[in-house]
């Protein structure tokens, strides 16, 4: 399976964030010196993927101004010295391939990824949603790919999920396929724990067949009169296996102010430029 473009749904309100995200579109939130966006592109870039779809609206045109060629930036930041700065800039514009695509109503996830079905044409692709921030040793897009490639389907990615948290999660009912693989025999979208058939909750990363298109055109509005791609999924799985992923790697869910802070204090912690100085910084904090 040659996947070759990843779907990025950057539309929503971001009312999580509010009220920052009013004037500055949360997929541009910095995490310590990079928008989340960057992070998530950068996956894919590292994954092989090198077509970006991004599913935007109205109001959110600096999502396309940030990754605008910006050489003369490039330089100053390595006259500075600045060099791992300006070597992130210049990947997204010499490796990237950037599409937008407005989606006019926000109308759900499964609404976003339909409103690209156009950009991606008749090929499998991945999903990926810009503020669930994985820190992987190997990208957990190049982990769903290989799982795609080896079974010839769809997945989507899942992590085990405490009970008291499972009614925010679309939750898979597994069958052992091999270790941390699964073929999906269904799918419960925010059950109650005495509901979920099993601990596995599906997370933001996702690699689809084409057919998943046309599941979409037939999915009925929720309550909210929005689309779910679970929703989208579940019909694809009435014509084609659907596998889950148990990824390696930790989540940050950075839609919400305390993931937000979280992610961006794992990742400073981790740069030997800032790590050392934060963690004393830290440290003296909690001895107050």
């Amino acid at each position: 399976m040659d996947v070759r473009k990843a779907v990025i749904p950057a539309a929503g309100l971001g009312t999580r964030l509010l009220p920052v995200s009013k004037a500055v579109p949360k997929e541009l939130l910095p995490l310590v010196d990079k928008p989340m966006l960057h992070y998530v592109v950068e996956e894919a870039l590292d994954a092989g993927i090198t077509q970006i779809v991004i599913v935007t609206s109205q109001g959110k045109d600096a999502l396309a101004d940030y990754f605008d060629p910006a050489p003369h930036l490039e330089n100053i930041l390595e006259d500075r010295g600045e060099v791992g700065s300006a070597a992130a800039m210049r990947r997204m514009r010499t490796e990237a391939e950037f599409i937008f695509v407005r989606q006019h109503e926000q109308l759900g996830l499964g609404h976003a990824v339909y409103t690209a079905r156009h950009a991606v044409g008749d090929e499998p692709f991945a999903v990926m949603l810009p503020d669930d921030i994985i820190d992987a040793p190997t990208p957990v897009l190049g982990q769903l790919l290989a799982t795609a490639q080896q079974y010839n389907g769809s997945v989507v990615a899942v992590e085990e999920v405490p009970p008291e948290r499972i009614s925010g999660y679309g939750v898979i009912d597994p069958e052992d396929m091999a270790e941390g693989v699964y073929r999906v025999l269904s799918m419960v979208e925010k059950p109650t724990q005495q509901d979920a058939p099993s601990n596995l909750g599906i997370v933001g990363r996702y690699i689809l067949t084409p057919e998943v298109f046309e599941a979409l055109s037939r999915v009925k509005p929720g309550a909210k009169g929005e689309l779910q791609l679970t929703d989208g999924i579940a019909l694809l799985m009435e014509t084609q296996a659907v596998y889950a992923r148990r990824f390696e790697g930790v989540r940050h869910d950075a839609g919400n102010p305390l993931g937000l802070i979280k992610a961006s204090v794992s990742l400073a912690l981790k740069r030997p430029d800032l790590g050392p100085a934060l963690k004393e910084w830290l440290r003296a904090k909690l001895e107050e």
